[in-house]
């Protein structure tokens, strides 16, 4: 990445995004299982469960404020650094990203209040009520910043007014409903519940390891296990789901997953494993899985993925196709708010679909119209992502989701045998994988958005047009900035954590007044530091 104002924006906002997705997934995750959990404690009025319920909640209470701060500055940069994006997209964008903005800070914030502080105001049901509307008002403030992503990977519902240069909604419905933004929903949430179940799967099997809160340990490790079972399994299923459409509507990103330089018949296979040569355009020592890819792909045997050589040649003819839309856009522009002869609009709709790769040229030279047949190949070319990296994020992101279905299924049948604390070698694995679905997460995040460079918006504004007229020095000062106040708010979040599980679980008056009526009440552990 070049460190010019564009590669400065770019790195920036990765940077407080990926910062920001260490909080988001535990979020998501642990306000199901407190649902779960509290709901189990209605229902058969065991102490224990309130307990669980009230312990795993500091956690949550913990990581949901760090989310909420750093959610923040996040929607504060497409202002800030991105300022044309902003303009040119702001009526779509701006609609999904107001609603998660109202749902986060007023709906969440509201019901995660009520969760802490209503223990001892509200009745059992009332309370149940309140924390599965708060797990669910989680769950959908994370649909709608979706939507607005998945947009962005799939424009849809949406075209550029010439007049007004900027994009205007043509059909909400089509924004909401789109088929990307449904995906990435429900694939970013099974992840966010995988992220939950391995760390409470882990900080239990610390628990048993120690002898300590064992009843607790043993019955969160049952939710977490079946929990998270279902989530790593819904992951992988819903991944698939995933490279379906991006072969359908981000065909490059695909490709460079994959390595794939040139278009293989069909069925496509599979690049197992083999390291991608970007100089040379072609990926040495390939371990092919025949068929798979095609698959994946396209969900048939005899439809082809286009390679990557053969992608950019069609770039190419887009982006002179783009060249006639841009110059009919700018007849266009001098007619101000006047009538636009039928003609030209024609001339300019016929074209409009490829105006966004014209405008990959503006790096190149400020008029497209100008523009050589080496730059139009330059540019053409630029739509093609750094592959090594997205091809081995990809395969990390890949291993680690089957790892956690191994890892899950294992804790499940133990489970279902009452013989969690059996083998403590496997308690060992558990403790150590608990950072192991954040990196997972944080691959997945890095495949979806470096994979759909340079676009900021798929086929329509590179990344290169859309960022603010700012300086260099600017822009690095607040991104050295933004990291050592995001490194130590991470520090203040793992030290906060650490010292609550450390302290474990405490039992309150009620706690203790249960315990003492309840024909299921169990004998009250010490808690030790």
């Amino acid at each position: 990445m070049d460190l010019d104002i564009v590669g400065l924006s770019r790195l920036q906002f990765a940077a407080t995004a990926l910062y920001h997705f260490l909080f988001v997934p535990l979020t998501l995750g642990l306000s199901i299982m407190l649902a779960i959990m509290e709901t189990v404690y209605v229902m058969t009025k065991r102490p224990i469960w309130r307990q669980m319920t009230k312990f795993w909640g500091t956690l949550f209470g913990i990581n949901f404020a760090l989310g909420v701060s750093t959610g923040i500055v996040m929607e504060f940069q497409f202002g800030m650094n991105w300022s044309y994006y902003s303009h040119y997209v702001g009526d779509i964008f701006g609609a999904p990203l107001a609603i998660e903005g109202l749902m986060a800070f007023f709906l969440e914030a509201t019901l995660v209040g009520l969760f802490f502080f209503g223990w001892e105001r509200l009745s059992k049901v009332k309370h149940l009520l309140v924390t599965w509307f708060m797990a669910l008002g989680t769950n959908f403030s994370a649909l709608w910043i979706l939507i607005a992503n998945g947009w962005m990977q799939n424009p849809t519902g949406a075209a550029l007014n010439p007049q007004t240069m900027r994009m205007e909604v043509t059909s909400f419905a089509e924004v909401l409903f789109n088929s990307v933004a449904q995906a990435k929903f429900v694939h970013t949430v099974s992840a966010g519940y995988t992220v939950a179940a391995i760390f409470v799967l882990g900080v239990s099997a610390w628990y048993l390891l120690k002898g300590r809160h064992t009843d607790l340990a043993k019955r969160s490790m049952t939710v977490a296990a079946s929990f998270g079972l279902a989530a790593s399994l819904s992951v992988v299923v819903l991944g698939d789901e995933s490279g379906y459409l991006s072969g359908e509507h981000q065909s490059m990103k695909l490709a460079a997953v994959e390595a794939m330089w040139e278009t293989q018949p069909a069925p496509a296979s599979f690049t197992a494993i083999g390291f991608p040569d970007q100089e040379a355009r072609e990926t040495h020592y390939a371990v092919h899985i025949p068929w798979v890819m095609g698959l994946i792909g396209t969900r048939s045997l005899d439809t082809q993925i286009p390679g990557i050589n053969d992608l950019v040649v069609q770039a190419e003819g887009r982006i002179r196709n783009g060249m006639l839309a841009y110059d009919a856009l700018e007849e266009i522009r001098t007619y101000g708010h006047n009538a636009i002869p039928a003609e030209l609009k024609a001339r300019f709709e016929a074209h409009s679909g490829d105006l966004g790769y014209a405008l990959l040229l503006k790096r190149y030279v400020d008029d497209p119209r100008q523009a050589t047949a080496e730059q139009i190949g330059k540019a053409a070319w630029d739509t093609v992502p750094q592959v090594a990296p997205l091809f081995w994020t990809f395969r990390i992101m890949v291993g680690l989701g089957f790892f956690f279905i191994l890892l899950t299924a294992t804790f499940f049948w133990l489970s279902a045998k009452h013989r969690l604390d059996a083998h403590p070698w496997l308690l060992k694995v558990a403790v150590w994988s608990i950072p192991l679905p954040w990196i997972a997460a944080e691959c997945g995040w890095f495949v979806a958005e470096f994979g759909r460079q340079p676009w900021a918006i798929e086929g329509v504004l590179p990344v290169a047009v859309a960022v603010s007229n700012l300086s260099a020095s600017t822009v690095l000062t607040t991104l050295l900035g933004f990291v050592v106040i995001y490194t130590v708010l991470l520090i203040v979040e793992m030290k906060l954590m650490l010292k609550a599980i450390r302290k474990g679980p405490q039992l309150d008056a009620q706690d203790i007044e249960e315990n003492k009526t309840s024909p299921y009440a169990l004998p009250q552990q010490p808690v030790t530091a």
